[in-house]
């Protein structure tokens, strides 16, 4: 397989109140988290010299960056060939959402999962 997923790059979930959540985060865990989250750096254990990080965030409610206003979570997924991964999909009928982005931390695409969960796909630079 050319393009696949090497691991969790970000877990998001929505909250009523979303900067007191985050607080409540920072209060009883030690999170330190910021208005666009938490970062969780990492090494990969089965090659130390490759590093990387997953980002925690929590979202308002009425957000609809998860596509579906019902979805209360997102998984943000680390692509390897991010191009060959949509191909493929592409190839199975799983169609990206909208409109790959590319910014100077990483290419993103989006995808929903057969129960209609939407996905973030992330490629890092």
């Amino acid at each position: 397989m050319e393009g696949k997923i090497t691991g969790i790059g970000g877990v998001f979930f929505k909250s009523d109140n979303a900067q007191e959540t985050r607080e409540w985060y920072n209060e009883m865990l030690g999170f330190d988290a910021q208005e666009w989250g938490k970062s969780f750096p990492w090494i990969d254990a089965n090659d130390k010299t490759t590093e990387g990080l997953t980002v925690w965030n929590v979202f308002k409610r009425s957000s609809d960056y998860f596509g579906d206003n019902n979805q209360p979570f997102m998984i943000n997924y680390i692509v390897q060939n991010m191009d060959a991964l949509l191909i493929q999909l592409e190839s199975q009928g799983v169609m990206q959402v909208k409109p790959m982005e590319d910014y100077d931390y990483g290419k993103f695409a989006w995808i929903n999962d057969i129960n209609g969960n939407r996905i973030e796909l992330w490629e890092p630079k």
